[in-house]
């Protein structure tokens, strides 16, 4: 038969392996780095046959993303191996790759330990230095369910039973055999870059009912150079962690007595909370934004109405006054289409664009509750733009500019992603059809690259996601545009058209910022905890040498202060030594030092937290070089910003 591999063509014997037609394509080193083939989209192991009806053959590399994917399933299944022959009363249940490692879940009698995890690791480079085979086979239902039977793996005859399919793939290397799909790297040996990382409780099925699991996680990359720069890439993580930073620098705290997911913003973190709000109020103003809010909570029949009862309940909050059934707002958009029906529109006044920074409450488990990651109550910088459809480009492409400045602003690289429609939904294949249309053109039309996320849009409508990455090149969920045709149907909204009759509105639904709670958390573990001077609680801290300088202190602090300067006066009988460094702990952007030599010149000597000392400065000098800090980030956007506050 006649393949083209890697772009060569070639010829193969009948039966030919998928590692012998690569080898045929491709140079010994670009061959050592293949983990895989692939025939169109289907994946294949090296060691199998190229299929009879495959025309062209492609090598998935390690350090790919399909490549790396392989590697981490095939590392979870190295890991069971060794739990097996170590704890061999452990059952298996199910290891899947997951984004930057892998995971496997075992039923044991007691909590692994860490001592327990450095002997599996110990065990699985055992099995790395034997360079085992893995092998696939295919059998019948009934042979599978036998073979897991006679092993005593009774989780692995419920997934048969459950996927309910003619035959199954068991891969096996060494002494152990799992339930599996594949493919699989073509021996051990070439997984040599992992780290087992933490241990973790986790319900069958992910069911709260049914029995916890102990889940090893870990990690696993192409080479251990890719490895060593993960890790180090965790470990800052730790030290970044908003949670450690929130408490150190005064911002927030969370109390079981409060509730979980629930968040108190100590007087700082307050304090940024409203400077970020008060500063997106204004750019939402200068976009012809409208600011309007609702009520936390609505009669029970708006959102039957709307299809969130249907659709989305198990994520709400319930309650009852007067016998009438209420619920707590997971989202804003009721509100919002009540206040456009207020009266008649003409077709003059659209878009109509609402923007209200409302507080919602969404019912989260309590396993993923994460700080201000995830939490049950937040703020929502949330609009409604409700337009005519020809207009409807525009303000996609419209918002999609707002989101790109912000994120310039914050120096935040972006990815889109177009979410498509979920299982469960509402509305019609034409309008879903349509709104995913005026999305994706939209998006086109601004030049920015995107991918598909299938069936992840909201129930009412498709999404354009904006996934931004911090410095660490994580990624995180922020803005999202929502284009809506079934809700302006579901509440008969309209607006009287050009020709005096009534038509029907699109609604885009949008967060710039998304969860205000999980953007300030992005922020903290972006930024080390040193909040850009514009952001800064405090942004200049007075220190004085003895209290021979307290009447200059005064004054200095006044005179900042009338500047719009946060500036607060650390007073207190301690060293200067020790109220430096306690300033540069809470990431205070300048200390102004005063001791007698700056009294008598009438200046302060600024020390930065970033190691800058500019020195001996006038008080109109050292404002000056503050406000202008604080104006940098605005200045690369085009933008400026004063705090109201």
């Amino acid at each position: 038969m006649q393949i083209e591999v890697s772009g060569k063509q070639v010829e193969l014997a009948d039966g030919a392996l998928c590692a012998d037609a690569l080898k045929e394509g491709l140079s010994k080193k670009q061959f050592k780095k293949v983990v895989t083939a692939k025939c169109g989209e289907t994946m294949l192991d090296l060691t199998a046959a190229v299929p009879q009806t495959c025309t062209t053959l492609e090598p998935v590399f390690a350090d790919s993303e399909e490549g790396l994917d392989v590697i981490r399933h095939s590392t979870a299944h190295l890991m069971a191996e060794a739990v097996k022959k170590l704890f061999p009363t452990a059952k298996v249940t199910i290891g899947p790759s997951i984004k930057d490692g892998f995971y496997y879940d075992f039923d044991y009698e007691r909590p692994f330990t860490p001592e327990d995890l450095e002997a599996i690791e110990k065990e699985m480079l055992s099995s790395v230095g034997a360079n085992k085979e893995f092998s696939c086979r295919t059998v019948s239902a009934d042979e599978a369910r036998k073979f897991f039977a006679d092993m005593g793996e009774g989780y692995k005859g419920e997934l048969i039973d459950d996927l309910g399919a003619d035959e199954y793939s068991i891969y096996t290397h060494g002494d152990f055999a799992d339930l599996c799909r594949g493919p699989h790297v073509a021996r051990t040996g070439m997984l040599k870059a992992f780290k087992l990382l933490s241990v973790a409780g986790a319900y069958w099925r992910g069911d709260e009912k049914n029995k916890q699991l102990q889940r090893i996680y870990g990690t696993a990359w192409q080479d251990p150079k890719a490895l060593k720069k993960h890790l180090n890439r965790l470990e800052e993580a730790k030290k970044r962690d908003h949670r450690k930073l929130g408490t150190q620098l005064d911002l927030f705290s969370t109390h079981e007595d409060v509730g979980g997911g629930m968040i108190l913003w100590h007087p700082k973190g307050g304090l940024v909370r409203a400077i970020l709000e008060d500063w997106e109020r204004k750019e939402h103003l200068k976009r012809g934004y409208q600011i309007v809010q609702g009520p936390l909570i609505l009669k029970r029949e708006l959102w039957e109405k709307s299809g969130h009862y249907d659709n989305y309940r198990e994520n709400m909050y319930f309650t009852e006054i007067d016998e009438q059934a209420y619920g707590i707002k997971p989202m804003n958009c009721l509100s919002h289409m009540l206040i456009y029906k207020r009266k008649i529109m003409s077709y003059r006044e659209l878009p109509q664009r609402y923007f209200e920074l409302g507080v919602v409450h969404r019912h989260e488990k309590s396993g993923v509750l994460h700080g201000l990651m995830r939490v049950r109550s937040f703020t929502q910088d949330d609009a409604h733009l409700i337009c005519r459809k020809d207009q409807l480009q525009d303000e996609i492409v419209g918002v999609f500019n707002f989101v790109k400045d912000i994120m310039d602003m914050f120096g935040f690289e972006f990815d889109a992603e177009i979410s498509t429609r979920p299982e469960k939904s509402v509305g019609t294949d034409e309008d879903w059809e349509l709104a995913t249309a005026a999305l994706t053109e939209a998006l086109e039309s601004t030049g920015k690259e995107y991918t598909i996320n299938e069936g992840d849009g909201a129930f009412y409508g498709p999404k354009i996601d904006i996934i931004l990455k911090d410095s660490l090149e994580r990624r995180w969920q922020c803005a999202t545009i929502q284009c809506d045709f079934t809700l302006p149907e579901r509440f008969d909204l309209v607006y009287v058209g050009e020709d005096g009759e009534r038509h029907r509105p699109v609604m885009l639904h949008r967060v710039i910022l998304g969860s205000i709670e999980r953007f300030i958390g992005v922020l903290i573990e972006h930024f080390a905890g040193a909040l850009p001077v514009w952001l800064a609680p405090v942004q200049a801290r007075l220190l004085n040498v003895t209290d021979a300088q307290l009447d200059f202190m005064k004054e200095a602090e006044s005179f900042l202060a009338s500047k719009g300067i946060r500036v607060e006066a650390d007073v207190r009988n301690e060293k200067l030594g020790y109220k430096v460094r306690e300033a540069q702990v809470e990431k205070v952007p300048y200390m102004l030092v005063i001791g007698d030599k700056e009294v008598e010149a009438g200046c302060v000597n600024i020390r930065s937290r970033d190691g800058e000392d500019p020195g001996l400065m006038t008080l109109e000098e050292a404002a000056q070089l503050i406000l202008d800090a604080a104006q940098e980030p605005f200045k690369r956007g085009g933008m400026s910003y004063s705090f109201s506050g």
